[in-house]
């Protein structure tokens, strides 16, 4: 057997490859970097959680989570241990089968989009050449997971829910492909580490009104305020997971913190030019950049959440037709022209046009959206 040499984390940190001669080879690589990306998830997902209950008590003028542990540290664990010893409760008529391989199907496929994401690099599970195309497909597995639950739990409030769902992420699905598109058309590459390394500027400058529509968008497909139409309480009680108790409540509340995650690593690497910072070339230091843009991108979705009301459902759809896919398509249009037509301007030109352009965009179409008294006109 080989000897080996080589120190296992630094080289998944600082390369995302290990040796070659590291024993088993494929496999025992792939097993270190899922039990890491796992860990991430889990960790940041309580993190996150903390973070959204400290900083949101802020802006409703409280203290928020401060007895279990320094500062209220130890909140989350709580509630974890909390959730895992409820009863599981499963209603008599509903799909047993269905019912239990829902919250399965939810969260699965918002782990494996983690697989590649670059936390700095090299240093990604897969680097594919086509990494945003893997991320656009397998983002939207996680909604077939939320329409089992509304159609397994035999539920009217679930299954309303449910059509809500494919409603919704339908809609919002076509803006955001097409805001991803232009970030393509700038970097010249599909591969998520290639964007990062493309970006000279970071693209939330040659691309405010892709990062907005991809922002906007982003919120509606994991269900966050003010597009939280698939749980709207007053509406429809706790939405897809209502008849859902016990650990399998536990892995839908995971799988929108997941999304969560995963929406803010996305837009970290598409526009805030990933790990890259001042002396990203000592170690670790590109992955504490990366986090950092992480938690401030979640930290715009909690401010978000805590400034804005919910929306109706009819203007979520109407805000997704009339709105943002228009702004798509223009905004491509206006990509796919300064890269065909102007390849050798400097981008810091661009910058200044996509700006102002990006101003009068939105100030034009934010014209179909008026408040009008007691009424809201969409």
């Amino acid at each position: 057997m080989p000897t080996v040499t080589h120190n296992i984390l630094p080289t998944v940190l600082n390369t995302g490859i290990l040796a070659p001669d590291w024993p088993a080879g494929f496999w025992s690589h792939m097993i270190i970097f899922v039990v890491i990306l796992f860990l991430f998830v889990i960790f940041m997902a309580m993190g996150f959680i903390y973070f959204e209950r400290r900083v949101i008590s802020r802006f409703q003028i409280r203290i928020g989570p401060n007895r279990v542990g320094p500062f209220g540290l130890f909140q989350p664990v709580a509630d974890v241990i909390k959730i895992l010893i409820k009863e599981d409760i499963v209603p008599l008529n509903a799909d047993k089968l269905i019912h239990l391989l829902a919250p399965v199907a939810a969260i699965v496929p918002a782990i494996m989009v983690f697989a590649v994401i670059p936390f700095q690099n090299g240093a990604a599970l897969a680097n594919l050449n086509i990494g945003i195309l893997y991320i656009v497909a397998i983002s939207s597995v996680s909604v077939v997971g939320m329409v089992m639950a509304g159609w397994g739990s035999n539920n009217k409030y679930a299954l309303v829910s449910a059509m809500r769902v494919i409603a919704q992420v339908v809609s919002y699905e076509i803006p955001l492909a097409l805001a991803i598109i232009g970030v393509i058309l700038f970097a010249g590459t599909l591969s998520m580490n290639g964007i990062v390394l493309a970006q000279k500027i970071p693209y939330i400058l040659l691309q405010p009104l892709g990062f907005l529509i991809y922002f906007l968008g982003s919120m509606a497909e994991i269900n966050r305020t003010p597009f939280d139409l698939l749980e709207a309480e007053g509406e429809i009680v706790a939405g897809y997971n209502i008849e859902y108790s016990g650990f399998k409540f536990a892995l839908f509340y995971l799988t929108e913190y997941t999304e969560a995650i995963a929406v803010s690593t996305i837009i970290t690497t598409l526009y805030l030019s990933g790990w890259r910072g001042p002396f990203d070339s000592l170690p670790v230091l590109p992955v504490i950049w990366f986090l950092i843009k992480v938690f401030a991108v979640f930290a715009l979705i909690i401010w978000v959440r805590a400034t804005l009301p919910r929306l109706r459902i009819d203007q979520v759809m109407g805000f997704a037709w009339k709105c943002l896919l228009p702004l798509a398509l223009i905004n491509l249009l206006i990509t796919g022209a300064q890269v065909v037509f102007w390849p050798n301007v400097s981008q810091w030109v661009f910058v200044g046009v996509n700006i102002v352009l990006a101003g009068l965009l939105i100030i034009l179409f934010s014209r179909f959206f008026r408040t009008t008294g007691d009424k809201i006109e969409a």
